[in-house]
């Protein structure tokens, strides 16, 4: 042994015995710009790295450890010394190009701290910390090192210590779906392996007692925490594994049987930010901006050529049962039957997609979805070899692809493309280069994706590293032909819009087509007030919403939709996404012939938002919504309920002082109910003005909607 290689490790020993020796108390910390939020940050006595978050002083994630386990290396765990720490303050504005607001502040305090092994051939790893007055997010970066340069993540081990046993809306941790029902209970009562089996889905995986992230978390002491993740890119989608008795979460990303692994990384890598926000009411939450700051700015530049929109379509009939996706008959939500042939059902014909065309351009409704228009649709789920089924190009012999998109543009009606791609995204990658030059030549901007089923290939699953990268690369090549995508059965939302503004919507929920066909009564009236504080903190829904035939007793007496029609007005504000479907079939948005009363809320209500103000709410309960439109000034407000009727006081403090409005009110009608009388409401218009409160009825199930027009 050299003298040199001696003196190496005689100093790494000692060094070891001196750590060993240091007390557990955090060496560092930063606080959010207001001094409100504080994250702590030190190493045990055995060199391992922990943190910990107060909220005003009081401590709301107890010591949590960190680590990482990885293939044929040692674990990234122990027998680290911090080398430096570097601190700095950004304070900056940036403009959403569409959103629930123009303006958005980016103003935090970083913390970077660079840590190294006490070894011969020591293993560096950089935490990064970023606080904000609304919460929090941290990331792990290896940078660049001789000792290493690739990493087989088969573990990380971040841990969120909870500092009471708090109330807990949780998704199961379904390495393949978001689509089921949000669930409330005690943080120690979590069981996600009882929702194992679900009937109602076609890929699912719960391989643990973990949960999906958004979680959201209500203490003793009434703060509201939701922990996510912001930036997932090149890396699984983390689950969090639950400790009921140590009231306490890990980080579990999803897996790959291919890969043998939970991520593949090359040097240097950053993880997807690990986050908690925090908020002293409900509302603080919904109108945090904490996940798209921790993405990166706009990287495709001008989205111009995307315009935010409601849209009508051919796709809730094939739900309810009336119509079918494929010309022969068989995919439709009611039966999925096998050789049945039933031609006259298929929805998407010439003659159907130019009465919804007229439909949208009578109604100024910008933009027309047809699904089922192309080939294959016979086969996308009854069979395992979904490869090459769709080439989005041929149209089955009823559907003049022409004459529909000739129509369409001579009616200002913008076509929607549809993807399905039957969850053979290998196949998808083959087909984008020619399917986009193809809506481009057509005149079409956006697109909505579709993955339903199991992930082909078998070992691979909808939210590991292998599909977070086509989800990307999606986008990538979309933004290159100027096409907007709306992704169903997606990827998390985590922010990621900021960089990508071409990813408009996404699913990722328990949508209404849930109420059409699920065997267990559809989405309770609780759904989405829940919904509102779970899954919209990470983004945009494509939920389609508008429903005005609660009861579609013409098509499935079984199944109904469970709220009001007010709620169904309501979740136009409620539920953001810049793209806004009228879901029903033309037919029910009239009366006697004449357009729906209702419907002219539809009509009026905004897309896209200067500002948004989170009125009032409660997790599960209810939630009401004002939103300033971009360009008009007008307001648009909702708000909806859970099975519970309540009233609901609306001050207009928003407004600004000294200007009138016309107020058109859309509520429930006084015996309004969601099973037994949804359909009945009543519309009220005064004038009104900033000094102006408005007492609304909400029914059980129920909701209102408000439309305030500038005079």
């Amino acid at each position: 042994m050299t003298t040199n290689r001696l003196a190496a490790l005689l100093l790494a020993t000692a060094g070891a015995i001196l750590f060993s020796c240091q007390p557990e108390t955090p060496n560092t910390e930063v606080t959010s710009p207001n001094g409100s939020i504080t994250a702590k940050v030190g190493l045990s006595n055995t060199g391992q790295l922990y943190y910990l978050v107060q909220h005003k002083g009081a401590t709301v994630i107890d010591t949590s450890y960190m680590s990482f386990d990885v293939k044929d290396q040692p674990s990234f765990k122990s027998g680290f010394s911090i080398t430096a720490s570097i601190s700095e303050t950004i304070n900056e504005d940036w403009e959403m190009p569409w959103g629930e607001q123009r303006m958005v502040n980016n103003h935090y305090n970083e913390l970077k701290i660079s840590l190294e092994e006490n070894t011969v051939t020591p293993r560096k790893m950089n935490l990064v910390f970023r606080v904000y007055d609304d919460g929090l997010g941290f990331r792990y970066e290896f940078p660049e090192q001789e000792s290493v340069t690739e990493l087989l993540i088969m573990d990380e081990n971040t841990e969120f210590n909870l500092t009471g046993d708090h109330d807990t809306w949780w998704l199961p941790g379904d390495w393949d779906i978001y689509e089921h029902l949000y669930n409330e209970s005690k943080f120690s009562e979590i069981d996600a392996l009882s929702k194992v089996g679900n009937p109602n889905l076609i890929a699912t995986y719960i391989p643990e007692n973990a949960v999906n992230t958004p979680v959201t978390m209500k203490t003793q002491d009434g703060l509201y925490l939701s922990f996510h993740e912001a930036d997932l890119t090149n890396y699984s989608g983390m689950t969090l594994k639950v400790d009921p008795s140590g009231l306490k979460m890990t980080s579990e990303l999803v897996g790959s049987e291919i890969l043998g692994g939970k991520a593949e990384v090359s040097l240097p890598f950053s993880t997807p930010w690990r986050t908690l926000q925090i908020g002293e009411k409900p509302g603080d939450l919904i109108e945090s901006n904490l996940l798209v700051n921790l993405n990166d700015p706009n990287a495709i530049g001008d989205v111009s050529y995307f315009t935010p929109m409601k849209y009508v379509g051919i796709w809730w009939e094939m739900h309810i049962g009336k119509s079918t996706w494929d010309m022969e008959g068989s995919q439709d939500m009611n039966t999925y039957i096998e050789g049945s042939k039933n031609s006259s059902r298929h929805g998407a014909t010439t003659e159907n997609a130019k009465k919804y065309v007229d439909f949208a351009a009578a109604n100024g409704i910008k933009g027309l979805l047809v699904e089922g228009w192309n080939t294959g649709w016979d086969q996308w789920i009854n069979t395992e070899d979904r490869e090459g089924i769709f080439d989005f190009m041929t149209p089955y012999p009823d559907y003049d692809f022409e004459e529909v998109m000739a129509y369409a543009k001579e009616k200002g009606v913008e076509v929607i493309m549809h993807h399905e791609t039957s969850a053979a995204p290998r196949t998808y990658e083959k087909q984008m280069e020619e399917a986009y030059n193809f809506m481009k030549e057509n005149g079409m901007n956006s697109v909505k994706t579709g993955y339903v089923g199991k992930i082909i290939p078998k070992g691979e699953y909808h939210h590991g590293q292998w599909m977070v990268n086509h989800y990307e690369k999606v986008l990538r090549e979309a933004a290159a032909k100027k096409i907007a995508i709306n992704a169903h059965e997606p990827i998390k939302a985590t922010g990621k819009r900021r960089t990508y503004p071409n990813a408009i919507a996404r699913e990722g929920l328990r949508g209404q087509e849930f109420n059409a066909w699920a065997s267990d009564g559809g989405n309770p009236p609780n759904h989405l007030p829940t919904i509102a504080f779970t899954r919209m903190l990470g983004g945009p829904i494509d939920f389609t919403p508008g429903a005005f035939n609660i009861k579609f007793n013409e098509y499935k007496e079984e199944n109904q939709v469970n709220t009001t029609l007010a709620h169904q007005l309501a979740l136009y504000v409620v539920i953001y996404s810049p793209v806004q479907m009228a879901c029903d079939l033309p037919e029910h948005y009239t009366v006697d012939g004449q357009p729906h009363p209702a419907f002219q809320f539809i009509t009026d209500v905004g897309v896209d938002w200067e500002q948004s103000k989170v009125l009032d709410g409660e997790i599960g309960d209810f939630v009401t919504i004002a939103r300033e439109e971009k360009e008009s000034g007008n307001w648009f407000v909702g708000g909806i309920t859970n099975e519970d009727s309540r009233m609901q006081t609306v001050e207009l403090s928003f407004l600004p002082q000294g200007k009138k409005y016309q107020a058109m009110i859309y509520k429930d009608a006084a015996d309004a109910h969601w099973n037994d009388n949804p359909e009945a409401y009543e519309i009220e218009t005064m004038e009104v003005d900033a000094s102006s409160k408005i007492t609304v009825n909400l029914a059980p199930g129920g909701g209102f909607a408000m439309s305030l027009i500038s005079e």
